[in-house]
């Protein structure tokens, strides 16, 4: 199996695992499970290449990619037959958004709640990276 073709196998599960936990507190998860996935990957690449030095494996499966020193990766062609690269996604690129819960009287139905949900439509009310604060919108 080729590099490309073990990213094309991964990215989806590491898409899906992170999107289903990215409404809880992952930040130091995601970074544990990418930890993870590297270390994994770079036994693959040396136990793939035994005669090998580390330099040149680091250098054939992992790059600079967006300010991320080993970045896995893998080469393949087209349909045309132009060569291209195809990244390893990291889960902890996959932004934290929070869930805020609606009042438990609130009824999208009930005029008098018509403000609540509009402003609940218009605020950043969640958090899109961890680390940033709440929007400053507070539930009445």
């Amino acid at each position: 199996m080729s590099a490309a073709d073990l990213i094309r196998e991964l990215n989806p599960k590491i898409r899906g695992w992170a999107n289903y936990h990215r409404h809880v507190v992952s930040t130091r998860t995601f970074a544990r499970v990418d930890h993870h996935i590297f270390t994994s990957l770079w036994r693959w690449a040396r136990r793939r290449h035994p005669n090998k030095t580390t330099r040149w494996c680091k250098q054939k499966y992992f790059a600079l990619r967006r300010g991320r020193d080993w970045s896995f990766f893998g080469e393949t062609c087209d349909d045309e037959g132009q060569p291209g690269q195809v990244w390893l996604r990291h889960a902890r690129s996959t932004p934290i958004k929070r869930h805020v819960k609606v009042k438990g009287d609130a009824n999208p139905y009930d005029p008098a709640y018509e403000s609540y949900f509009e402003q609940r439509e218009r605020n950043p009310y969640a958090r899109n990276v961890s680390g940033y604060s709440y929007a400053s919108f507070s539930l009445p």
